[in-house]
């Protein structure tokens, strides 16, 4: 009997890019996954863009990865509400990665009696729609957000992310909102179905300790961490859980040995 291909989950911003710049290595992973015809996706926190930015983007890093094979929190996001209430009502504060996927489930986005407050990364965080989220929120509508991340890269240095503007809408309510994207294994449950393949035959690649990590572990997946991003071998050792593998970059991954 024949072993199962393992299918991967790969971080994106710290596995296979800096901005845009390639990490070493990555171009030749993504190609090896493409002619072995693995099943993979590219699973990020970033709900800023769409699919189809990110594609963009990674090809201009000259990483030829299709728009199918990209899953943000956004779009597993959108997958919840879709499940949870089909066709409802919400009061979106994000970019265009946000509001598009959840156009795409049918929903009407609107500030009169949404079903749900739904918060995501954006560049102009406004006083007055976090003013509306609560409002909103104090009336009864519930509280999703993308991500719990708390701060993200800017031009300058870090700018605040979801999880801080989550953090205050949840000080002036009292109420705490589901954050969906990683460490939530709800997201990488989600990417699993979309995939069509099951936990216990697919690896996260990530390069963050708290979010990637422990959401595949979470989730019944073998992990592997890679030193390229936020993560040093140092660190490894202050949590309680361990990836399976560790790895200087993907560029050092022989996908055979992994299966």
């Amino acid at each position: 009997m024949s072993k199962v291909k393992k299918s991967f989950l790969i971080d994106m911003d710290g596995v296979l890019v800096h901005g845009s710049r390639p990490i070493p290595g990555a171009r030749d992973f993504i190609r090896a996954l493409l002619e072995q015809e693995r099943k993979f996706l590219v699973v990020t926190n970033n709900a800023l863009y769409t699919t189809r930015d990110l594609a963009h983007l990674l090809q201009v890093a000259e990483l030829d990865i299709p728009e199918e094979n990209i899953y943000t929190s956004a779009v597993a996001t959108a997958k919840f509400l879709e499940d949870q209430l089909p066709e409802g009502k919400a009061f979106v504060i994000g970019e265009v990665g946000l509001t598009e996927a959840i156009h795409r489930i049918g929903y009407v986005q609107t500030p009169v009696n949404p079903d749900y407050v739904v918060l995501g990364d954006t560049t102009s965080y406004s006083f007055d729609q976090i003013t509306i989220a609560i409002r909103l929120i104090n009336n009864g509508a519930r509280f999703i957000a993308t991500n719990p991340d708390l701060t993200g890269p800017g031009e300058q240095g870090i700018v605040p992310a979801t999880g801080a503007m989550a953090a205050l809408i949840e000080a002036a309510t009292g109420k705490a909102p589901l954050y969906i994207g990683k460490p939530n294994p709800l997201m990488m449950r989600s990417a699993l179905n979309h995939l069509g393949v099951h936990s216990e035959d697919s690896y996260m690649i990530g390069d963050n300790m708290r979010t990637d990590i422990l959401a595949g572990i979470s989730a019944g997946m073998e992990t592997v961490l890679v030193m390229t991003g936020v993560t040093k071998q140092s660190d490894v050792s202050n949590f309680p859980y361990r990836p399976k593998y560790v790895f200087d970059s993907v560029g050092n991954i022989k996908i055979e040995d992994l299966d």
